[in-house]
Parts: C-alpha cells; structure tokens; sequence
C-alpha cells in the first residue's frame, strides 16, 4: 500500500507539472460552463413559450433535472472521450520514453502496485475535474428547486464513466512508448465503447442485447435518470478491472522482456 501511495503520489504532482493538465482541465471547465448556461437559457425559453402559451401541465412537467442536468452530463461523457485520453497518454508511454520505466520494474515494487498507483492518481485527477463541474448544480440548488437525488446519481455516473476512460487509457498507454498512439489507442476504444450499441438501434441484429449491454452510455443514462441499479455498478466496476487486469499483464510481460 505505501508503494502504491508513493507511485500515486509522484504521479498526481507530476500532473501539475505539465501544462497538459491546466490546459486539460481548463478546457473540460470551459466546455462545462457553456454547456450549462447555453441548457438553462434554452430552459427558460421554453419555460416562457409555456407560459405565454398558458400551458400549465407543460410547465408541470418540465423540470431542472431533465431540461439542464441530463443533457449537461451527457456532453460532459463525450468530452471526457476526448479529454481523458490527453491525460493517461503519459502514464506509461513517457516513462518507456525516458527510460525511468525500467527503473522503475527493476525496483523493489510489484507490478500491481506500480499499476494501482498510477490509476489512482489519473483517477483522482479526472474526479477533480469533475468535483470542480459540480459548481453548476450548486447554482441550481440556490436559485432553482432540482432534484438533489437524481443529480447525485448522476454526477455519481459520471465519475465511474470517467474512472473506467481512465483505466482504459493506462491500458493503452502500457503498449507503447508513443504518448500520440498510446492517445489515438485510448481514443478509439472509448469511441467503440460509445457505439458499439448503435447496430442495435439501427434494427434486429443477432446479440442485440450483448451489444446494449456492452454499451457504456446504456448504462450511464440510468444513472443520470437517477437509477442506481446493481447492474449498471457491476458493469462499470468489471470494466475497470478488466482494463486494470489488462494492464498489469501488459506491464509484467515488459518486466520479463
């Protein structure tokens, strides 16, 4: 745990070293704000179209969470696609660039440590992101009535979309000592991750359900619904293990290399 802890802890600094994660986490910030006052001024809008319209049951029915906090979440899913890769392209590939990668595995520290520490440092940099986006649903929560459950939810899914983007990125990132593919890699499976359900939607096709069921933003949009199903938390956690599981492999065939 104290290897884990160091390893953590010399990557979570190093991150603030860089000027990637300033400028990845300003961007994520900037996008975040858009994103929300562009949705809460569509919703006052159609908020005042319903009243002109004297459409009370409309405006019944129209609510915060819906109009604001869901479409808000979803684009910030699609940004991490992007973002995320930025941020775990480094993990491995910059240390087998320099050489302190071979150092580091012919140090006393296992290979699972040295995995688990540099997840956990990309993870709580992504959930510090995250954790600073939430400044939007507090201004709701002053000058609005949302739904405090609901956005919890889902603001709790986001953070597992993020952690699992995060694992697949050290999984790409332990292929190879190019930080752009490790980048493109990550990239692409996270995309697949997105679309894989879409031959589902487009029509009947054999395994339908497999490919729903594979389909991160299935899963992600219960949650931003305000459901908390075992299946959905099972799901994300498996895929962290997976890509963590993948990784360590990927990081103890080098050892022996």
């Amino acid at each position: 745990m104290r290897n884990t802890l160091t390893i953590a802890g010399r990557d979570l600094q190093s991150y603030f070293v860089q000027p990637v994660a300033y400028v990845v986490m300003t961007v994520f910030l900037l996008l975040a704000g858009w994103f929300f006052f562009a949705l809460l001024r569509r919703f006052e809008l159609i908020l005042e179209m319903y009243a002109a319209l004297r459409n009370q049951p409309g405006m019944q029915n129209f609510n915060l969470n819906q109009a604001v906090i869901e479409p808000l979440l979803h684009n910030l899913a699609v940004v991490l696609v992007i973002l995320v890769p930025a941020v775990t392209m480094r993990t491995f590939a910059e240390e087998k660039r320099t050489g302190t990668y071979e150092l580091l595995l012919t140090s006393p520290v296992r290979t699972g440590e040295i995995v688990a520490g540099k997840f956990v440092a990309a993870a709580l940099f992504v959930i510090l992101m995250i954790v600073l986006a939430g400044i939007f649903p507090l201004i709701l929560l002053f000058f609005g009535n949302p739904e405090i459950g609901v956005m919890f939810s889902g603001y709790l899914g986001l953070a597992l979309v993020a952690v699992c983007f995060v694992a697949v990125g050290l999984f790409t990132s332990s292929l190879t000592s190019n930080q752009v593919i490790a980048a493109i890699s990550s990239f692409g499976a996270l995309l697949l991750l997105y679309v894989i359900s879409w031959p589902a939607e487009a029509g009947e096709v054999q395994f339908a359900g497999l490919l729903r069921y594979f389909s991160l933003p299935e899963h992600f949009a219960q949650m931003v619904k305000g459901i908390i199903s075992t299946q959905d938390i099972v799901y994300f956690l498996s895929l962290i293990a997976v890509a963590l599981f993948l990784t360590q492999r990927s990081a103890e065939s080098a050892r022996w290399r």
